[in-house]
Order: C-alpha cells, then sequence, then structure tokens
C-alpha cells in the first residue's frame, strides 16, 4: 500500500472511530481530500485508492489539474475565498463552492452556473471564532445571508463551512463547531443538510458535533511545500 493509500485508510478508520464515539452512522460523514498544492498524479493516486471528491483552493492550478484528470470521475469542490473575478470558473467547473460569504458572491455563481450541468451546491462560509483574519459571514448575519443565497437559481445550498481558530483543546475544538451546529438547527424550512467542518488535526471533534463533511489534506498527502 502506498503512503497515500494508507493515509486515506488512517482517516477512514478515524472517522469510523470517531462515529462510534458519537453514535453516529459513518456513512453519514464524507471525506473530502484537499488535494490543493500537490500534483494531479496524487490526486489519481487516492482516486485509485477509492477516493472521488477532492477540495482545491488555487483556482489556476485545481483548473489545470482538471484538465489532467478529465478521464477520471471526480467530484470538485472550491473551498478557498471566492474572490468576483473567479466566479465564473468557479461556476463553470465545480460541483461545490464551500467559501461562499457574501450574497454579491451567491448571485455572480448563480448568474454564471451553466444551464446544462446541476445546481451548484453551496455551503456558507462562517467566521464561528470571529477572527479578523479568517474570512467567512459573522455568525450573527449567517441565517440572514442563507436565506437570500437558498432563493438564487441555479444554486443549491446546502449547509455551512467554517475553519475555527486552531486549539490543541478538545472541548474548545468542540465549543466552536458547536456554534456551526446550533446555526444549521435554525433554518427550518430550507432543507439544508450540510456541515463541512474538521481538517486532519480536529475532525474527531468535528463530527461530534455534527460534521458532515471533513476536509482532510495533510493527513492524506504529507506536509504541504507552499513554496
Amino acid at each position: 500500500m502506498g503512503a497515500i493509500a494508507a493515509g486515506l485508510q488512517a482517516c477512514r478508520d478515524g472517522i469510523a472511530a470517531a462515529c462510534q464515539k458519537a453514535a453516529r452512522d459513518p456513512a453519514s460523514v464524507a471525506l473530502l481530500a484537499v488535494s490543493k498544492t500537490f500534483p494531479a498524479a496524487a490526486v489519481r493516486e487516492a482516486w485509485q485508492a477509492g477516493q472521488t471528491a477532492f477540495g482545491e483552493s488555487y483556482l489556476q492550478e485545481a483548473l489545470a489539474k482538471q484538465e489532467a484528470l478529465a478521464d477520471l470521475p471526480l467530484e470538485w469542490h472550491f473551498i478557498g475565498p471566492i474572490q468576483s473575478n473567479k466566479t465564473r470558473p468557479i461556476a463553470e467547473h465545480f460541483a461545490w463552492a464551500h467559501g461562499v460569504d457574501r450574497l454579491k458572491i451567491a448571485q455572480r455563481l448563480s448568474e454564471a452556473r451553466p444551464s446544462d450541468l446541476p445546481p451548484l451546491n453551496i455551503c456558507i462560509q462562517v467566521n464561528v471564532s470571529g477572527e479578523a483574519s479568517k474570512h467567512g459571514v459573522a455568525l450573527g448575519q449567517a441565517l440572514a445571508l442563507a436565506h437570500e443565497v437558498a432563493g438564487l437559481p441555479r444554486l443549491k445550498l446546502r449547509g455551512f463551512m467554517a475553519i475555527p481558530q486552531e486549539t490543541p483543546d478538545p472541548a474548545e475544538q468542540r465549543s466552536q463547531f458547536a456554534r456551526l451546529r446550533e446555526l444549521l438547527e435554525q433554518t427550518a424550512g430550507l432543507g439544508l443538510d450540510t456541515l463541512s467542518m474538521g481538517m486532519s488535526s480536529d475532525f474527531e471533534a468535528a463530527i461530534m458535533e455534527g460534521a458532515t463533511i471533513v476536509r482532510v489534506g495533510s493527513a492524506i498527502f504529507g506536509k504541504r511545500d507552499y513554496t
């Protein structure tokens, strides 16, 4: 077994263990392999090990990988901040967009989504820790934004995404994830089903608080080199 296949198996085992601890069905948590900064060959190797959903944050890099891997039935998620000038290629080339934090961005994605594709799945990014350095709509404004985005054509609002403040304290990890879960619980009538939260270092806490998608990169592909 190669390193990537082993990393995937370890993540799946970790998800299953966390679900058992939380009395949840492991099938209720999807693993999104965050492949940003890693080459197309690494994505292909992960696909050969059974992974089909991949997360990218850098648009040009992602589009190049999509072209190189066009022979594979992959599901691409854009998980980075979304700038206005990138909405059209994201709407045209991705199945999910996790970083929507403004109505303007959602409107542009809606207008640009091709009619021959299924609606673009949307997660609203929420700044659950209130950090000035973090992207995301403020927790107190997220519900109003959700109602606005839910009414846009060619989009399907699925739920919320968060990148909480890093902490080694499991109780504090859970506290931040709980804020997103409680927000989802306030959206009765919108039919939302997704909490995209939890990464390599904290996905167990996220699963304990209801995560349905965990975004894991380094635990699968190894240490990132941003140079």
